[in-house]
């Protein structure tokens, strides 16, 4: 089942022409990588998805993104709710300056819901979807400060997921860890998907063929290549997609 789709969008910065014609199609349950050198387009395109250009003066955009069969652009869309179905995990973790309880309720406390007892079910529940919940449940009072970096990352994808989206974007989101903590993002997106269609900007290339179904090779604000990950990296059509993913260039 197609989950989004996009057609024809162009995106310019002023006069610059950051996305140039993009259509695709993502379905329902996958885990799409969007890869691509540094100011090729990807993050542009992912932060489109949950209208996030929108806070950035003279941004124009044309063409058509539909999540769920929805125009997200239709003038009367009510964009809080969009941003509650699409949520959005940064490059650096960036909890608040709470506890680790309070950062995974403030979205459930934000849209109004007050049920002490509901919130604290799906704070643990959530907690135990993003594979943190054995690590903190001890420390729900502390701030979330004081955990470690991946495990700041993975709270932020529990905030994410406490209002229950159903996209999870996701902006480089183990760029800033270790290995370790990496690895344990890339397991935590492989068992999201099951519930959640992911798209995921990454730089890191075996990471895109460890943890996506699809691969969209960006460059210069083009989509050039669009494929099951597996036939990108192994058998690309394209040129600039072999030369970037062999390390020819970018």
């Amino acid at each position: 089942m197609k989950k989004i789709e996009i057609t024809d969008l162009n995106l310019y910065y002023s006069d610059f022409h950051a996305l140039k014609n993009i259509s695709m199609e993502m379905r329902e349950n996958t885990v799409t990588a969007l890869i691509g050198p540094s100011g090729c387009g990807k993050s542009t395109l992912l932060r489109s998805l949950n209208r996030m250009n929108d806070l950035i003066d003279n941004v124009k955009i044309t063409g058509n993104i539909l999540i769920d069969g929805k125009d997200i652009y239709y003038k009367n869309l009510d964009i809080d709710e969009l941003r509650k179905n699409v949520g959005m995990v940064f490059q650096k973790p960036n909890p608040f300056p709470k506890s680790i309880f309070e950062n995974v309720a403030y979205g459930l406390r934000v849209n109004g819901i007050k049920d002490k007892k509901f919130i604290s079910e799906r704070v643990e529940e959530t907690l135990i979807q993003s594979a943190l919940w054995d690590e903190v449940k001890d420390k729900l009072k502390k701030s979330a400060f004081e955990l470690s970096g991946g495990q700041q990352q993975r709270l932020c994808i529990a905030r994410a997921l406490a209002i229950k989206p159903s996209v999870l974007l996701m902006d480089e989101p183990a760029s800033a860890l270790d290995p370790i903590s990496s690895s344990k993002i890339e397991e935590l997106i492989y068992d999201l998907k099951d519930k959640y269609t992911i798209v995921i900007v990454t730089h890191n290339m075996q990471q895109a063929g460890r943890v996506s179904d699809y691969t969209a090779f960006f460059y210069l604000g083009e989509m050039i290549e669009y494929n099951d990950t597996r036939e990108i990296f192994t058998n690309p059509k394209q040129i600039r997609t072999q030369n970037y993913i062999t390390g020819r260039f970018g």
